[in-house]
């Protein structure tokens, strides 16, 4: 006990006391469990040893962690993790009649589940599984059951005799004394589920007598309607009173209802390793941008990174005030894509997770990174994103409040302001986690793009779904209506959509064969619509806007093959294959990178990039950037609060960024994500 230092009692079981404690050597809190032996008999004695047994061949991190087990002042005594957040019992009691809801309980559920699991496949039964055994970390986010003295270690396939366990929580065959196994470990986890549900026990009575008698015929009042019918019908499963008709443990995660569950589950646990060495590799492609500010990557090869710098990525963001090129704190991991929207700065390690940057109030005591340049007030640090605990992501697209996120098993999770229905969820409610889109849980999604208030997804059967804020047209469905959830785009075959390119109120649609379909706002001839009056042939030289797709028209565009068309507010920019760069629309800020506004609205070769081969180009309101094969940054147009990353001289001619860091750079990723702020990926030759 010298090793401890008791601080208060914190519960009394059936067999002794229950201290909070603190190790002196690390001054971590644990528990201490105190069982007396001398008055135990020799029964009891097995029992509290069996918890130590128990205790030892569990280890997982929603069951509570044995640390050790000595003999002092006449008693035995368990050190155990000390969670918190306290019981689930004590978390229902202080909800009353505030119901959860169903997100909340399933991830709730299946946590609970999943330490069972462990727990039948070390062959033990709980056999005492209540919310008072179900503790909470201080969050009151992750569970761990708890209390194994009463569990009983099984050998395979047999059953236990003993009538043990919380009166309201036993089985029916443990009413009548009929041999049992883990499918009273289920019944006991469907009162729990119950409990959680209705925030009131599945079975309670006056007296043991009445108890028995209502268990036995299986009577509980049915849960709220709110709740679904696979929610429902989960628990009229798990409480069959027939014991070889209830669901076992892999049965039930196997659920629908539990597998949605399982995808979103939130744990801290484990971690990533840091690797020593980094495999030589071509990195994939990306640059995202928007209004106000830019991202930058850029990653190190195996002999820089080792010899001088420990980051594997260099982030890096301009704009919104920020004139140069600021360098971000990243995670000791590949950053392959980053996003912003008008709150959100958020990325994509190559491991598939996801993290967000946010702003440090000015005059907290943090360093910039080397690279900041005239915004010592502006400080940030980025933290992974909750919620996508064994979710792996490939892309991500921020709206103006939201972000939408795409698994490598073509998934689509969307989070933040639910606002026009962008989040796709079928109403307007806000999702501060993210939340898989179940309208398109039957497709495998290949590319997202976000506009302002609205989203565009293609499948890999070619098929364009849009949902979000509907005016201009802006969603290619024939009228200018919002639309809560994902809606299919109608296109006439034989064209076959192979990217979606959103912007504020404008998509574009570009096929397999390089042509593009555009629909929403033609301003200034953003949409690449208006033809010469010479050329009209009785056709429209004009289009406002257009509702549903339809093909550019604006020459020479039709001639080319085009690989990218991204929007700004008033203007665009176009690439193609032969890696030359059009703009059109607005020249009022020098976003098409001319000197004159002689050629008017229409799509231009932007020669004063000269003999560059442009390989990614994005817009942001009133400004253009395109990157070279070579690597090289070009930016051009509105210089205003550092949109441009550089001096403001001619800034209606492409001028190279320069970067704050030494080394050679090479871009290698573009996209635009108009959310009024801009983003870029750039990473060092490897």
């Amino acid at each position: 006990m010298e090793k401890y230092e008791k601080i208060k009692v914190v519960g009394r079981g059936a067999f002794g006391i229950v201290h909070l404690c603190q190790r002196k050597e690390d001054q971590k809190l644990l528990i201490l469990k105190q069982i007396p032996v001398e008055q135990m008999t020799k029964e009891e004695r097995q029992a509290a040893q069996n918890e130590c047994q128990v205790l030892k061949l569990l280890n997982h991190p929603n069951i509570i962690e044995y640390y050790d087990n000595f003999l002092a002042e006449k008693a035995l005594i368990i050190a155990m993790e000390y969670a918190p957040g306290g019981t689930m019992a004590d978390y229902i009691q202080k909800r009353g009649s505030s119901l959860l809801d169903e997100e909340t309980i399933m991830n709730f559920f299946v946590q609970i589940v999943l330490a069972l699991h462990h727990v039948h496949t070390n062959q033990i039964l709980h056999r005492d599984l209540k919310t008072q055994n179900i503790l909470l970390d201080k969050h009151q986010v992750m569970l761990k059951i708890g209390d194994f003295g009463i569990s009983k270690i099984l050998s395979s396939k047999s059953k236990a005799y003993t009538v043990v366990g919380t009166p309201c929580y036993i089985s029916p065959e443990l009413c009548e004394g009929k041999p049992y196994n883990q499918k009273s470990d289920v019944w006991a986890l469907g009162c729990v589920l119950y409990e959680l549900c209705s925030l009131k026990r599945a079975f309670e009575a006056e007296n043991l007598p009445a108890l028995v008698l209502k268990i036995m015929r299986g009577n509980f009042s049915p849960i709220s309607d709110r709740y679904s019918d696979a929610l429902r019908s989960l628990i009229v499963d798990m409480l069959n009173l027939d014991p070889r008709k209830r669901p076992n443990l892999g049965e039930i995660l196997a659920r629908p209802i539990c597998m949605k569950a399982l995808f979103h589950l939130y744990t801290t646990t484990g971690s990533f390793s840091i690797r020593s060495e980094r495999p030589m590799h071509t990195f994939p492609k990306t640059l995202q941008q928007s209004v106000h500010g830019t991202f930058l990557v850029s990653s190190t090869s195996f002999l820089e990174h080792s010899i001088l710098s420990p980051l594997l990525s260099v982030v890096y963001m301009w704009g919104g005030d920020i004139l140069y090129p600021l360098q971000l704190p990243v995670p000791n991991a590949d950053i392959v894509q980053v996003a912003l929207g008008r709150t959100q700065r958020t990325g994509i390690t190559k491991a598939g997770k996801l993290i967000g940057w946010e702003q440090t109030p000015p005059g907290m005591d943090r360093c910039l990174l080397p690279g900041a340049v005239d915004s010592s007030e502006q400080q940030f640090s980025f933290r992974f994103v909750d919620g996508l605990s064994g979710v792996t992501m490939k892309q991500i697209a921020c709206g103006d409040l939201f972000t939408v996120c795409l698994t490598d098993r073509g998934i689509i999770m969307t989070y933040g302001s639910g606002s026009s229905g962008c989040l796709g969820h079928g109403n307007y409610k806000d999702v501060n986690k993210p939340k898989m889109l179940e309208a398109l849980l039957g497709y495998e999604v290949v590319s997202v793009s976000c506009g302002v208030s609205h989203v565009m997804a293609v499948t890999n059967e070619r098929e364009v779904y849009s949902w979000g804020r509907g005016d201009n047209g802006r969603l290619g469905l024939g009228s200018r209506e919002a639309q809560l959830l994902p809606t299919l785009v109608p296109i006439a075959l034989p064209h076959e959509p192979c990217s979606v390119h959103c912007g504020v109120d404008c998509s574009a649609i570009i096929l397999t064969n390089g042509s593009a379909l555009v629909c929403g706002s033609n301003r200034y001839n953003k949409l690449g619509l208006d033809i010469d009056s010479d050329e009209s042939s009785m056709q429209e030289v004009h289009r406002d806007e257009v509702l549903a797709f339809c093909p550019i028209r604006s020459s020479p565009l039709p001639k080319h093959h085009l690989v990218q068309l991204e929007f700004g507010t008033a203007h665009a920019v176009a690439l193609t294959d032969s890696g030359e760069c059009y703009t059109f629309g607005s020249n009022k800020y020098g976003q098409l990178g001319r000197f004159t506004a002689r050629d008017g609205q229409q799509p231009r070769h932007v020669s004063t990039l000269g003999d560059e081969h442009i390989c990614r180009v994005s817009c942001g309101d009133s400004f253009t950037i395109a990157v070279s094969t070579d690597g090289d940054l070009y930016t051009w147009g509105n210089h205003a609060r550092g949109r441009l990353g550089r001096p403001a001289d001619e800034p209606n001619t492409p001028r190279k960024v320069s970067l704050p860091e030494t080394q050679t750079f090479s871009v290698v990723s573009i996209s635009s994500r108009h959310s009024n702020s801009l983003l870029v990926l750039h990473r060092l030759l490897v």
